[in-house]
């Protein structure tokens, strides 16, 4: 169910500025928005399975600018769009040509002449010119195939196949257990990370481990998410269970990236996102692109991700943050420590109970 076209991009970003949107993310936002409009419960949808049932073949195409030029012959109908019209009207040949937001009927039993110069994938006659129409005029195309009896969307230089959603559910409730584990094992990881921090024992293996198992999360994250639109309302109950597995995920990522790389956060977030699948899965990888030194070396937090779990005010952090390197040391004050950095009592005492607070429940391998 994967786009077979998908590319990997590197980008460079200003690390003064935020990072833009790079093409893959564009490319996934695009697939998405557009199968979101063939989801189940849509009437589109709704007559293509029909079609398919049917064991008819059929040949849809979104209207766009310059169409006219490549259809020839058929009949106009501008007439509104329906369910069962759409059925009738792939009992003749040639394709149907629908409004850009699917509403009317503009055209049927067309012919479609896109460029033969274009590239295809494709060998039968009906999805040669669907995905050579989409490539010409940048829009959306559909291939019924009465034969292999699939629904194949194409648009721009990629297709996918539309699933059954049966399929999908089984697909969805499969990924959903490989994020559970995944989440496990991050929840593991987090839990001896916070130790190893106020401790200031962290290796860059421990923060590559972190890392990488976010970005792995998140990337089946985002292949889950094709079901969800796929599935519709059929998918609300999955829906709610990925929201609970990547809950607060990409704000834990963002104070990691920061609190270990600081001028540096938009590059590697960029290096991250852009890197191939299979260099990710190797820690030794991350750490020789991350950080350009061994697994073993010792490194320190900076320490933001670990005091905003208390209920410390951002400017009392950033004065702990400053005045002191390493956590370890800024986890074993006392109240005699904190006066020189805060005049008043009731602050001093706070910062006080916030930190031996958050070191208990850290250290007893609590969840914070």
């Amino acid at each position: 169910m994967e786009n077979k076209n998908k590319k990997s991009v590197s980008v460079e970003n200003n690390s003064k500025l935020p990072p833009e949107k790079n093409k893959f993310e564009e490319r996934e936002i695009t697939l998405i928005e557009v199968l979101k409009k063939f989801s189940p419960g849509t009437s589109i949808r709704a007559a293509l399975d029909d079609i398919l049932r049917a064991r008819m073949g059929a040949l849809v195409v979104a209207d766009n600018e310059g169409l006219l030029e490549i259809i020839e012959g058929g009949f106009k109908l501008n007439s509104k769009f329906s369910q069962q019209r759409l059925v009738e009207l792939a009992k003749m040949d040639g394709a149907i040509v629908l409004s850009n937001d699917f509403k009317k009927i503009l055209y049927a039993n067309t012919l479609l002449s896109p460029s033969i110069r274009l590239s295809t994938r494709e060998t039968g006659t009906r999805h040669k010119a669907a995905e050579r129409t989409a490539k010409q005029l940048k829009t959306i195309v559909i291939a019924v195939s009465e034969r292999k009896n699939k629904i194949t969307i194409y648009y721009d230089d990629w297709s996918y196949e539309l699933e059954k959603g049966s399929e999908l559910l089984r697909r969805a409730a499969e990924t959903l257990q490989i994020l559970e584990k995944q989440k496990e094992i991050f929840n593991d990881l987090i839990i001896n990370m916070n130790i190893l921090e106020i401790n200031n024992l962290v290796t860059i293996l421990d923060v590559c481990n972190i890392l990488q198992r976010i970005e792995v999360i998140e990337r089946i994250s985002e292949k889950f998410k094709r079901y969800l639109v796929e599935l519709g309302k059929e998918g609300i109950v999955v829906s709610m269970r990925l929201k609970e597995l990547t809950k607060n995920l990409h704000k834990e990522r963002e104070m990691i990236l920061r609190d270990y790389f600081r001028s540096k956060y938009f590059r590697i977030d960029s290096i991250l996102k852009d890197m191939n699948f299979d260099l990710l899965l190797e820690t030794s990888n991350l750490s020789k692109i991350l950080f350009g030194k061994f697994c073993d070396e010792s490194i320190s937090s900076r320490g933001m991700r670990i005091l905003s779990k208390t209920n410390l005010p951002e400017k009392e952090m950033k004065i702990l943050i400053k005045n002191f390197k390493t956590l370890d040391i800024l986890f074993n004050l006392d109240e005699n420590s904190l006066i020189k950095l805060f005049r008043k009592k009731e602050v001093i005492s706070s910062v006080d109970k916030a930190l031996k607070d958050l070191r208990e429940k850290i250290m007893s391998g609590r969840k914070i």
